[in-house]
């Protein structure tokens, strides 16, 4: 829109629910204007929300919820109750929304209006450039966003911290998982007295007084301090046969009634697997397609020579009520679920497809986020809040780590079978961008480590049980560009996120976890990613985008990044370019950031493979144009292929050099070697 235009004023003319259609107006000459209607508000700097007529008045408080997208957020939020006659009240000030790369809710609690208002005038404050989309505009008596006080879903800070950093006198060494049998061995120092082996189901918090559930004595120490035990793997539970792989072990004594840990938690670090001899998933190059359905456009996968994708599952969606047709009833550990057939072959029939191009299948695993709409879940974590897309699973209960871990070990066992009928997941994305879990993986509002508590469950959960088929399968952990900041309030950092990982890991046991990482260029509508500002080849930089990618190799080279002294595999799980628009400019400067890029990953070893994400154009993405094809409803072209499409199909094949070359003076080099870094990174 023509900046001359601005400030705007984008008034809402709405019956009591709110939700009337959009007219945007301007005032050159104080005189308004219609220019424009749509269902999504464009703001940018100066620009003014007024909703009019006032749907009710009075001074009780409400809620005052929208729906927005922004990579710009504002610094500040406003508002200012308003009369016709021009009055003003004192304004309110609110927390503005923060960074969002997908439509995410705000809801803001508004107490203190006059009893006389009449309108409602809504300031954000945008920095240069800034803008914000805003839909959804929703205006609720806060009574109907009382719910009832969740019960007790995470451990404190404090509590969390203290028993990482503690350093107890014993250790649990190794808890090996067999058919029928665990056996665990660790090290107690001489002279320890009567020793147990206290067992604590994964649901259980860290300072649950009933955590631990099954005490037994252990045997006693060698000369050397050592033990060896072996236990049976299942036992009843709440009246069901209980698979004890879920559990972590440590060693604990006994002050009168009081049970005292004498060694940190441990989960097991090896599991018995079903089929070991089935082979690893291979990529035959880094190139890959994320968010891939193959309906959409048949034989896509063979066109652009594609060797790996990333498709995204809903897990609670494979639930069905037992009275449906379409239910087919399953057990794990000895309660009943009953699975949506449909759902089931339709995915079949997508790893089916993959398997024919010999693609390696990376399953990215989500959750509904029933506090969305004012409901509950199977299976979501009950702290979650309904500004989150997407929710945490409720790892912190019997019932929700049985609920979920069931259809877990459903689709493991199902996609993992010799010969693979159905299919084949080689990888297992745990949740999306983790470092944003606020809006993707929400378990409400929580400090970074307690957060890490409940996500590194899930993942532990994950791998427990997807190991017990696939001995190559990966957990990966998601996390955005955002590296040594946070990017938002709101986000915890990914750089962050790893260290608290390797906390956990360090103190419970290490597991083979990957990483998924989204590196896309610092600002999501600049495609110029050579020209990223802020980032550095340090590991204290805010962000990775494609100019400094060097930062994640070298950093996850480090040791303490390592599993059994191995390098980590990461994949480049989401990372795309925007086409401003579709002029020739645009077009040549979106192809230019792909092949900067891919030669800026082809050399990094710790890089296996980048899903080129979007596939297609999506108009629920803010404005955003990151496809390797256009809109489906393009007036010119619907899904026709952009530059960067032709482009891509070259990458990896003998043609990739003469297709990348013309993007050199877009770039402003004249050789790839210069945009390498190869210097030392602290």
């Amino acid at each position: 829109m023509n900046p001359i235009l601005r400030p705007l004023l984008i008034f809402l003319a709405s019956i009591p629910a709110l939700h009337a259609e959009l007219s945007v107006f301007h005032h050159p000459a104080g005189q308004p204007q219609a220019i424009a209607k749509s269902g999504d508000i464009n703001l940018r700097k100066g620009d003014l929300l007024r909703i009019e007529p006032a749907p009710t008045t009075g001074s009780e408080p409400r809620s005052l919820e929208f729906e927005f997208f922004t990579v710009t957020p504002p610094t500040a939020l406003t508002l200012r109750p308003l009369r016709k006659a021009g009055a003003r009240f004192r304004e309110l000030k609110l927390d503005p929304p923060g960074h969002s790369e997908a439509w995410t809710i705000c809801r803001r609690k508004i107490d203190g209006l006059p009893v006389n208002w009449e309108s409602l005038e809504l300031d954000f404050s945008l920095p240069e450039g800034g803008e914000i989309l805003i839909r959804s505009i929703r205006w609720q008596p806060l009574a109907e966003q009382a719910a009832a006080k969740p019960r007790r879903s995470s451990v404190a800070n404090d509590t969390l911290e203290a028993e990482l950093s503690r350093a107890y006198p014993a250790r649990i060494s190794s808890v090996e998982v067999g058919t029928e049998r665990i056996t665990i061995q660790g090290h107690a120092p001489a002279g320890s007295g009567p020793l147990l082996l206290a067992e604590i189901p994964m649901d259980r918090l860290i300072d649950d007084p009933d955590r631990f559930e099954t005490l037994t004595a252990l045997p006693p120490a060698l000369e050397d301090g050592s033990f060896e035990i072996s236990i049976p793997r299942l036992r009843q539970r709440s009246g069901f046969s209980y698979d004890r792989l879920l559990s972590r072990w440590r060693i604990a004594s006994k002050d009168g009634a009081a049970i005292v840990p004498l060694s940190h938690p441990r989960y097991a670090s090896e599991v018995a697997c079903r089929s070991p001899q089935l082979p690893p998933g291979v990529h035959r190059d880094k190139k890959g397609l994320g968010g891939w359905v193959p309906e959409r456009l048949p034989g896509e996968l063979e066109r652009l020579g594609i060797t790996a994708v990333t498709v995204n599952l809903i897990v609670d969606s494979l639930l069905a009520p037992p009275s449906s047709p379409d239910a087919i009833p399953f057990t794990w550990q000895g309660r009943v679920y009953h699975a949506n057939r449909r759902t089931l072959e339709r995915f079949d029939s997508t790893f089916l497809k993959a398997a024919d191009q010999d693609a390696v299948v990376s399953l990215i695993l989500l959750v509904s986020n029933p506090a969305r709409h004012g409901k509950t879940s199977a299976i979501a974590h009950p702290g979650a809040h309904p500004e989150g897309t997407y929710a945490m699973p409720d790892v912190v209960s019997e019932n929700g780590i049985a609920a979920y871990g069931a259809l877990l070990n459903l689709i493991a066992e199902r996609w993992s079978r010799p010969g693979f009928p159905n299919g084949r997941v080689h990888h297992w994305i745990v949740h999306n961008e983790v470092d944003a879990g606020w809006t993707w993986t929400n378990a409400g509002k929580l400090p970074a480590l307690p957060f890490m508590d409940l996500y590194q469950r899930s993942m532990r959960l994950t791998d427990l049980i997807v190991r017990q088929y696939d001995p190559h399968a990966r957990a990966f952990i998601t996390l955005t560009h955002h590296w040594a900041e946070a990017g938002s309030p709101q986000f915890y950092g990914s750089r962050k996120m790893l260290e608290l990982l390797t906390r956990f890991t360090a103190a419970e046991g290490d597991f083979p976890w990957a990483l998924a990482h989204h590196p896309y260029p610092a600002d999501l509508r600049n495609p110029r990613t050579w020209q990223d500002g802020g980032v550095t080849f340090g590991f204290d930089s805010p962000k990775i985008t494609p100019r400094n990618i060097e930062v994640l190799d070298a950093w996850m080279k480090r040791p303490e990044m390592r599993y059994k002294g191995a390098i980590r595999p990461v994949h480049l799980s989401e990372n795309g370019f925007n086409s401003p628009d579709y002029t020739p400019q645009s077009f040549n400067e979106q192809a230019a950031g792909m092949a900067y890029a891919w030669k800026k990953i082809l050399p990094l070893e710790t890089i296996q493979v980048w899903h080129y994400h979007n596939w297609i154009d999506n108009r629920s993405e803010g404005g955003l144009r990151i496809g390797l094809r256009r809109f489906p409803d393009d007036e010119t072209e619907p899904l026709g292929p952009k530059p960067i499409w032709h482009l891509y199909k070259a990458l990896g094949t003998a043609d990739e050099e003469a297709a990348c070359k013309p993007f050199l003076p877009t770039i402003g080099i004249t050789s790839w070697q210069e945009i390498l870094h190869t210097a030392p990174i602290r």
